[in-house]
Order: C-alpha cells, then sequence, then structure tokens
C-alpha cells in the first residue's frame, strides 16, 4: 500500500514539475513540490516527496543504480515515517530520477548502518548490530550476509570496484566507549584521537564469507573508501585534528603496500574529507595552507604523486566537495559561519569550473535557511544535469535537485 501512495505522490509531483514554477525564497517555510531559488534562478525540486524525514547518502558514497535506456537511474537514500530525528525508524528507499517514483527496500525497525550499494548486482548492503545484510533493489530480497564474530565487531563501509569484498574498520570496547560516553563530536574527537586505541582495516569476501583483517594501528583509521576501479586498492585516513595528522593514506590489499596520499608542509596546514575520482586515477580533497586562511580544493595523481590544486575564496568554502562524472566540473555544500573558513557569506550550493589553478563558482542554491548540523553532502546525478543535497530548511529533514542550467 505504502509504494502505491508514494507511486501516485510521485507521479502527480512529476506533472508538476513539468510547468512554469514560482520564483521564491528557498526555506523558511513549507515549499511546494518544485521552485526556483529567487537569489540564483536555479530550478530545484524535492526529490523525496513522502512523509517522514529523508536523507540522502554521505557525500563520497555513490547512491546511483544506472537504468537501462529509457527507465531512468535510481538514487537509495534513507527515510522513516515521522519527523523524529532518531535512526530507529529509518529504512531504505529508492528513487526514480526520472518519474520520482519511490519504492521501499527495508522494513526492519533496528538501526541500521553503512550506506554501499553495489552498482553491478543492485544490492544494497547495511549492517544491523553484529550482522551484515543485503537487499537487492530489484526484487527487494533480503539476505543475510555477514555475521561478525563475538572478538572482532567491525563496521563496515565500502565495496570494492568487482563488487566481491566489503571493507570496513574495527574499533577496541575501550574507543566505543569513548563514543557513549560523549556522542557529541566537540567531545569525542579528541579524546578518540589521543586515546591512540588500536583499529584494524578488514575485508569480507562476499562468497567464501572469510574475514581479512588487513592492517592495523594505533590510531583513529577511519573514511575507509574501495577505488571505484582497482578491486585490490583501499583508501583511508588518520582521524583526529586535520592540523596534527598526515590524514589520507592508501593500501594495497593484497601487498599490503601502504603509501601516504599528502604530506603536509607547513605548520597548520589541513587536508582531509578525500574521496576518489570516477575513474580511480586520482584521490581528491579540502586543502587549507594554512587552516582557515588559503583554500584549495586538490587531488593527487595515484600513479605520478603529482598534485592538482584550484584554489577559491573563503566565502565558497564548502564543507564537502564531489566531482562530476565527465571529471569537468566540481561542486560543494557551503558552510555556516561557524565553520572553519568562518565565511560571512557561505551558506550556497555551489558549482565549480576548474579554471587554470583556480575555480570559477556559480551559486545554485541559497542555504541561509538550512542549519549546517546537518551537512547536505552533494552529489552530480548520472546524467549531470541535478546536483542532489540534503536539507532542513522547510523544518524536516529531506533530500532535493537543484538543475544545473539556470532557468531562462
Amino acid at each position: 500500500m505504502k509504494n502505491k501512495i508514494y507511486l501516485l505522490v510521485s507521479l502527480v509531483l512529476f506533472t508538476t514539475y513539468s510547468f512554469a514554477q514560482s520564483l521564491l525564497e528557498t526555506g523558511g517555510t513549507k515549499m511546494p513540490a518544485v521552485w526556483i531559488d529567487k537569489d540564483t534562478h536555479h530550478k530545484i525540486i524535492r526529490l523525496t516527496p513522502r512523509e517522514g524525514n529523508s536523507a540522502s547518502f554521505y557525500f563520497h558514497n555513490n547512491p546511483f543504480i544506472l537504468g537501462r535506456p529509457g527507465e531512468g537511474d535510481r538514487m537509495v537514500f534513507y527515510g522513516n515515517d515521522s519527523y523524529k530525528a532518531d535512526g530507529i525508524g529509518m529504512q531504505l528507499f529508492t528513487v526514480n530520477l526520472k518519474t520520482l517514483e519511490i519504492t521501499q527496500l527495508t522494513d526492519k525497525l533496528k538501526r541500521k548502518s553503512g550506506e554501499i550499494v553495489g552498482h553491478k548486482n543492485h544490492k544494497v548492503y547495511y549492517q544491523i548490530n553484529d550482522s551484515v545484510f543485503s537487499t537487492n533493489a530489484d526484487t527487494r530480497k533480503t539476505t543475510l550476509e555477514f555475521v561478525f564474530p563475538a572478538d572482532f565487531k567491525g563496521e563496515i563501509t565500502t565495496l570494492n570496484a568487482d563488487e566481491t569484498l566489503l571493507g570496513g574498520a574495527w574499533a577496541s570496547d575501550k574507543e566505543k566507549d569513548i563514543s557513549r560516553k560523549f556522542p557529541q563530536k566537540s567531545d569525542f574527537f579528541k579524546k578518540i584521537y589521543e586515546a591512540k586505541e588500536p583499529r584494524t582495516l578488514f575485508t569480507i569476501n562476499l562468497k567464501t564469507k572469510e574475514l581479512t583483517k588487513v592492517f592495523s594501528d594505533s590510531a583513529w583509521l577511519n573514511h575507509v573508501q574501495f577505488s571505484p576501479t582497482d578491486p585490490k586498492l583501499l583508501m583511508f585516513c588518520h582521524e583526529g585534528p586535520w592540523h596534527k595528522v598526515d590524514r589520507i593514506w592508501t593500501i594495497n590489499i593484497d601487498t599490503k603496500e601502504v603509501k601516504l596520499v599528502h604530506k603536509r608542509t607547513m605548520d597548520m596546514e589541513i587536508a582531509g574529507h578525500e574521496w576518489f575520482s570516477p575513474d580511480g586515477k586520482t584521490i581528491w580533497f579540502d586543502l587549507q595552507q594554512p587552516r582557515g586562511e588559503t583554500f584549495f580544493v586538490a587531488g593527487t595523481d595515484l600513479q605520478t604523486g603529482k598534485e592538482t590544486k584550484y584554489q577559491f575564496g573563503r566565502d565558497q568554502w564548502s564543507v564537502h566537495y564531489t566531482i562530476s562524472p565527465d571529471q569537468k566540473l566540481f561542486a560543494g555544500d557551503g558552510g555556516n559561519p561557524g565553520s572553519v573558513a568562518k565565511a560571512k557569506d557561505g551558506q550556497w550550493i555551489n558549482l565549480f569550473t576548474p579554471d587554470g589553478n583556480r575555480f570559477k563558482f556559480e551559486r545554485l542554491v541559497n542555504m541561509k535557511h538550512h542549519n549546517y548540523h546537518l551537512e547536505p553532502n552533494v552529489h552530480f546525478s548520472p546524467d549531470q544535469k541535478w546536483i542532489i543535497f540534503r536539507a532542513n530548511f522547510e523544518g524536516f529533514e529531506s533530500v532535493y535537485a537543484v538543475e544545473i542550467v539556470k532557468e531562462k
């Protein structure tokens, strides 16, 4: 019944979306299904037209399942049936980016973690307590994939390029206890970094169900991501205060060769929020030399080690960035005045175009009514016509898309 209701709502919205839209201030009140941002003149649609909160994926987790010609691509997202912030009732859904049809994939009322989509097998992987499940986005069949042993309770975060291995990190009980006692990031972040507890990177073979411990260190290993093209290359970071860590690393899971991707060169330099380019050849990241003063998006070529840097102004700094599928454009989700850039006018979704060693920018969405405790986490749509983000500027959390080409 729910799926029929979502389909009806989606078709109504899709029809609305075909007609002229109003020029409106974005947020601060309930918005229509489709509108034109009065400050940028770009069209915005709500992608998740359903009751309750909806949440798109973290910026480096690709949420898309490509459709056959004429069918429309799908995006996987989380949602619940209320406007409460807790994650207990969050379920997995897909939305068809062509028709806006929404399909619910899961129904277990238990807290889920993991945001992993198999782009070839169309399975969505997630974890409930010590158990790893997959749900097929086509058939909605759910499979128990793995149960962690009692002495190694890890957390999955990534799937390799040939979709044979899940990857993630294990944390000690002492570290987990710090997280439980100090749930706010402002409290636990420094404490976990200073604890220097052991962490271990691991893989799970989806065919044999074998768990393999790949690498251990007395450091906070985090942001674990497989390359989108090399099934043996795993990226991870040394988490903690960014000005104190050389953060970005890779490891070949076969040879165990570990490489530092970017070495800090000055006091208070920071580099982080790293992600792979779509072709797997470059790792991109937020670079500040030094922190809070000069801003770049930088990328390291994994073959040559050569770095490319694009500079921009303080007001264009973003919490997260992303790159388009054809690797010609970038986007950022902005930041509030309390963020590291201390921007006075930084609350915008921005489109960036490389121009020499700098970014030219265009503002797409005014985010002044958005509370940045929820990170927008931008994604380019597979057809590169839209930038998708999450926001709370209507008073609840939902997922939106802004059209890159401006309305005439």
